[in-house]
């Protein structure tokens, strides 16, 4: 159950005051996403300005929808799919009938890119791989997004957010040193190979502008892992060094990780010696550590970190964070409040940047919405309308992208386009 009262009290999204140009205005996208990866990159551009027009089963539409919480007055619009799949359009189509095959046929003929997650086969099965569609539209941009590609002996697995970052390597370096380690309790991969496909859409729209071709676009999840790995990775590739789990410490800086103060925990990131010297001559008020001849050296520091945290612990519990705070922020040491995800959304940074909003709902009268992190000035993101019911815009669709009359409608609905057509009612 959604706690409206908690929704209606967010400040309403911002609205421009006149009309601003759309980054990706005229451009069309049929999207046969689902979960997360895939759906966050279409809506990524849905944010600026492209139709994305996403293929759902009639009725039931994603699993996604039904993740909690559930607001029994929303049916198949939970929380987490609301959070991906704003500012689309939804039409309920029935793949497994050819009716509906053939109203996503002439939709791929209109389309400027299609995006699909599906598991390896699946497109093909519907008729709706790339070499199929890439015959209907050449100058189609068509993303695909799975867990391991879509050749070689990995195809076939299926993968999600967990498993990337288990194969990885992810996992074995974070957590501490005494215990397995642990995965990161938000789908990072699932966000970052979003972010990766949005990119790749987006260069292979560029390089259309230049030859007018069309291309097949590849995004892997376990690629995308990998990547996330960070310099680790070349750092293991130079030397053979396997990076070690080090909690919320740094194996690179030192001072770097959690203190508690007198009434908050906080982190700060000393990544350089001339951070350190600030840190401890400024705020600490310890010149002589600060321009200690082997402390003030980066490398040496990381001999000396139980020392050295020693001493700032026994300083920070002094004072409460509002002592604190003011003095490293004016010192230029990077740090900042350990704080839980509810006390992030409702923190000054987030209310300053517009990051947590209300949006109007056709049903709820409000949603929340996190804004995209993106900001352009010329071309900046639409006002954000909520995420669709399933099939809400199928009629929309049908009549003003391709044209069709009520007539030709209801003929496709009678041949189970739509889902099974309605038993007629027995005398």
């Amino acid at each position: 159950m959604f706690d409206q009262a908690r929704i209606n009290a967010l400040p309403e999204q911002p609205v421009p005051a006149s009309r601003t140009p759309q980054a990706l205005a005229g451009i069309r996208v049929v999207d046969f996403t689902h979960f997360v990866a895939g759906p966050l990159a279409t809506m990524t551009l849905a944010d600026f300005g492209a139709d994305v027009i996403k293929i759902e089963a009639p009725v039931k539409g994603e699993d996604f929808r039904y993740y909690p919480p559930m607001d029994p007055e929303l049916p198949a619009q939970g929380a987490p799919y609301i959070w991906t799949n704003r500012n689309k359009r939804s039409i309920g189509v029935d793949l497994k009938s050819e009716a509906g095959r053939e109203v996503v046929r002439a939709l791929i003929e209109t389309a400027d890119v299609v995006v699909e997650n599906f598991s390896t086969g699946v497109m093909a099965r519907f008729g709706f791989d790339y070499e199929r569609c890439a015959k209907l539209n050449p100058k189609l941009i068509y993303c695909s997004v799975s867990a391991y590609g879509r050749t070689g002996p990995h195809a076939d697995r299926l993968g999600f957010d967990p498993i990337a970052q288990a194969e990885s390597g992810f996992i074995s370096m974070n957590g501490y040193s005494d215990r397995q380690g642990v995965r990161s309790g938000a789908a990072v991969m699932d966000v970052a190979t979003a972010m990766s496909a949005t990119n790749a859409i987006l260069l292979a729209l560029m390089a259309r502008t230049r030859d007018g071709q069309g291309q097949f676009v590849e995004v892997a999840l376990f690629d995308t892992a990998v990547l996330m790995t960070g310099f680790g990775a070349m750092q293991h590739l130079t030397t053979g060094y396997e990076p070690q789990r080090n909690g919320n410490t740094s194996p690179d800086t030192c001072p770097s990780g959690v203190f508690e103060c007198e009434d908050m925990p906080f982190y700060i990131n000393c990544g350089n010696d001339g951070i350190f010297v600030r840190l401890f001559e400024q705020v600490l008020e310890r010149p002589d550590l600060a321009h200690d001849p082997i402390l003030s050296k980066r490398a040496n520091r990381l001999q000396q970190r139980d020392h050295l945290f020693e001493i700032m612990q026994a300083e920070f519990r002094k004072h409460p964070w509002r002592h604190w705070q003011p003095r490293l922020r004016a010192a230029g040491v990077p740090s900042g409040e350990v704080r839980t995800l509810a006390q992030a959304l409702a923190s000054e940074e987030a209310r300053d940047r517009h990051l947590v909003t209300r949006i109007p709902h056709p049903v709820k009268g409000w949603v929340p919405n996190v804004a995209t992190p993106l900001r352009l000035s010329r071309t900046p993101a639409v006002v954000a309308r909520a995420a669709p019911a399933v099939g809400a815009d199928t009629e929309a669709v049908l009549a003003d992208t391709l044209g069709m009359d009520e007539e030709r409608i209801e003929a496709l609905r009678a041949a189970g386009a739509f889902g099974a057509p309605a038993l007629e009612p027995q005398p």
